[in-house]
């Protein structure tokens, strides 16, 4: 073999290389294009949605302000049911502002609450992990705190509850673990403050309503339906379509509010498991409690 065959080799393969490299460019551009697109037909939609949200809003009151319009105008032609007209009138012009006023001007996507809620939760999970705590979740009703509702994970199968004020890492021997706020917590404390009749105090009326708090109110998924053993001391709520994504992670603001809202009405403390739904659901939220032997 001569000095020169090495070099004529290399000389033969570098194009080949360099096609192949050629190729593989051009695929990554392809690919960059692709998500490009596909990052500003995201926004576009999100735009167009906001969009349509408010003018949904601006026709609203649009027909309020007809409505008042019409009122104040049979007011002036019917003297006899004047004063009920021009009543009318006043209450359709007044909702009219408050529509118009109350549009919102942006739109937080389930996406985007996802991304937030995400980074959370894996901060949660790699304390505990680090920390070596069991997966028990305990959310204990407290009258020391706002919310009045604490999120305890233990170190010990047989911990103690660790008294009000504590965490939020507890090192007594008895109670050891962490002690958070949870997620759901301002959550429930906002939908206790839109109720229009009182918060229940027994399971059968409790768990419908805070059901439809999520399904209802905040929209964080599209079918909560509880299944209640009073006597056995549960409520099972079978979760589908979450907007938060998988809701077996540690406090998730579903399963979270559930408990939140079933520990502060029963006044007792919670213990949360949740598993995968089967055929009808997605997730399974099973809210535990003791009940009193009589």
């Amino acid at each position: 073999m001569s000095a020169d065959e090495p070099n004529v080799e290399h000389t033969e393969q570098e194009p080949a290389d360099t096609a192949v490299r050629s190729d593989d460019e051009r695929r990554v551009d392809r690919y960059e294009a692709r998500a490009e697109r596909l990052a500003e037909e995201n926004r576009r939609l999100r735009i167009e949605y906001a969009t349509a949200r408010q003018a949904g809003f601006r026709r609203a009151a649009i027909a309020f302000v007809g409505l008042g319009l019409v009122a104040a105008i049979a007011g002036l032609a019917f003297e006899n049911a004047r004063d009920v007209l021009f009543a009318l009138a006043g209450t359709g012009l007044f909702a009219a502002v408050l529509t118009f006023y109350l549009v919102p001007d942006q739109v937080v996507t389930a996406e985007v609450g996802e991304r937030v809620y995400t980074p959370l939760a894996d901060t949660f999970a790699a304390v505990a992990a680090e920390l070596g705590l069991r997966e028990d979740r305990l959310y204990v009703p407290t009258d020391d705190a706002t919310p009045p509702v604490r999120l305890f994970v233990p170190l010990e199968a047989e911990s103690e509850i660790p008294p009000p004020g504590s965490g939020p890492i507890v090192t007594e021997n008895d109670g050891r673990g962490l002690v958070l706020e949870p997620t759901g917590g301002e959550l429930f404390r906002e939908f206790r403050n839109t109720l229009s009749e009182d918060l229940m105090t027994t399971p059968e009326q409790l768990a419908p309503q805070l059901a439809a708090g999520i399904v209802e109110q905040f929209e964080l998924a599209a079918v909560v339906d509880p299944e209640i053993d009073g006597d056995g001391g549960r409520i099972t709520f079978g979760v589908a379509d979450s907007i938060f994504g998988d809701v077996d992670r540690l406090d998730h603001p579903i399963a979270s509010f559930l408990s939140c809202g079933v520990a502060i009405g029963l006044d007792r403390v919670v213990s949360l498991e949740v598993a995968a739904g089967g055929s009808r659901y997605d997730w399974l939220i099973t809210c535990r409690w003791h009940v009193d032997e009589t």
